[in-house]
């Protein structure tokens, strides 16, 4: 390798490494609060169904700004929300999840996802939403208090009209000496050119469904039988298929007819039941399946999921733009219950600078640990406070916690359990600046000095 490329090699080296010392301030500025969820009722079917959120919430909040939860949803047993009946494709499965805000931010923050889905067969998996968001702008300084509540999955079935055959044996079912005619003529026009036939009186044909209305799709032709038609406890629908809708005789066969329709029925599940009432032929065409549109999810399939593990309540600290930034608690060693040293702060020189020195009402238990200086999480057990003294400007008041419930995942940094450390300060930044100038400026400095020998030498080769 000639001594030219070895140098570049350097020289590479010491940008990478200076880029590597650059970057490693923007570390991850947030954390995972985990929340486990039992969901029954609904689409959740007979045993519950349990689910992990993992919210993911920042860490520096300012006035002015938003703040944006996002949610990763994860099973954490076998069972899976499934589809109530058979669909077109186009439904949709939505998840509600809700925070409760107190103080600086109050109300309750909700956290929206949708999935749309395939067709549907029943007891088939649902598909759910990977992910959910929401967002609070900021208008006030303080602390806001963030407790994890319920959260809803809903299934909104598609609108429109689905056509089922006579001969989807697994939708209808059939009682009586009916015969399927798989090849009907064409001038009859039937759906799909067959039809189902009885000619025996008391024959039936029962479809059960999920919709807001039917239709039954038969023949206008002389010399069939009066058809009862059943709308669950609705016995009172009679047809009448040798007339036509003006109720004169009708001397034509007719196939894929309307024969009778409601479509005024509530969303839900519902029972249709066609009979002859002669001993002449009834014929079966199709039955439609009617869902109209709904600006909200039926009810009727709702899980309602509860909370069965989480901390009682997580508090975040809103600074002013212009507010002193407390430096990062330091540990030792990586072990599940870190030793936190407290931050002393280092006076600026000036005659007009303030100072700010804190000073510690409590010691903290042995099993608690600092967290994010604007980020505290209280769970079951007692507190200790570290209040600060200022003589210019207040700094915001950091509560540690015994026991904590949060799993915090920082990106990089060893496994302590905390927080990562805040983004450094300007004089940091402009200290690794120049190191890594420095070491830029001698790579450079190595290569020209090497080709100036050369060149005395003989020239460079």
């Amino acid at each position: 390798m000639s001594r030219w490329r070895k140098t570049l090699i350097a020289a590479g080296v010491g940008m990478a490494a200076s880029a590597a010392l650059v970057m490693t301030p923007a570390e991850a500025e947030s954390f995972n609060l985990v929340v486990n969820y039992s969901c029954t009722g609904g689409i959740a079917g007979n045993s519950p169904v349990t689910i992990k959120a993992r919210v993911n919430i920042p860490t520096v909040v300012e006035v002015g700004s938003a703040m944006n939860l996002s949610w990763t949803l994860e099973y954490t047993n076998t069972r899976r929300f499934l589809s109530p009946d058979y669909f077109e494709a186009g439904a949709l499965t939505s998840i509600v999840a809700n925070m409760k805000l107190d103080g600086a931010w109050n109300g309750v923050l909700e956290a929206h996802g949708t999935q749309e889905q395939a067709a549907l067969q029943p007891n088939v998996r649902l598909e759910t939403p990977a992910g959910l968001s929401s967002s609070a702008h900021l208008t006030e300084e303080g602390v806001i208090q963030l407790r994890p509540q319920g959260m809803t999955v809903d299934f909104l079935p598609p609108a429109g009209v689905a056509t089922i055959n006579n001969d989807e044996l697994n939708r209808i079912k059939y009682q009586g000496p009916w015969v399927h005619d798989p090849a009907t003529p064409v001038e009859y026009g039937d759906h799909l050119r067959d039809v189902h036939t009885s000619p025996q009186v008391d024959s039936t044909a029962r479809i059960d469904f999920l919709g807001t209305g039917f239709e039954y799709i038969g023949r206008r032709m002389p010399g069939v039988s009066k058809v009862r038609v059943r709308v669950d406890d609705d016995t009172t629908g009679l047809v009448d298929p040798t007339k036509t809708e003006s109720g004169q005789p009708t001397n034509a066969i007719n196939g894929n007819v309307s024969l009778w329709k409601r479509v005024d029925l509530p969303y839900g599940k519902h029972t249709v039941i066609i009979r002859s009432l002669d001993n002449a032929p009834i014929h079966l065409d199709a039955f439609k399946v009617h869902t109209g549109a709904m600006i909200e999810p039926p009810t009727l399939h709702r899980a309602n999921c509860v909370v069965t593990s989480a901390p009682d309540v997580v508090e975040i600290t809103v600074k002013g733009h212009d507010a002193p930034t407390s430096p990062p608690p330091t540990t030792t060693g990586p072990t599940d219950n870190p030793t936190t040293t407290p931050p002393t702060t280092v006076p600026p020189t000036g005659t007009n600078s303030p100072t700010t020195s804190p000073s510690t009402s409590n010691s903290p238990s042995p099993s608690s640990q600092y967290t994010h200086p604007a980020i505290v999480i209280v769970g079951p057990g007692g507190t200790s406070t570290t209040t600060p003294s200022s003589s210019a400007s207040a700094t915001p008041t950091v509560t540690k916690y015994v026991r904590p419930q949060v799993v915090k995942t920082p990106k990089g940094g060893v496994n302590t359990g905390e927080a990562p450390d805040p983004p450094m300060d300007s004089g940091a930044y402009t200290l690794i600046a120049g190191g890594s100038a420095m070491i830029m400026s001698s790579a450079a400095g190595g290569l020209i000095l090497w080709r100036r020998r050369a060149a005395h030498a003989g020239g460079v080769k």
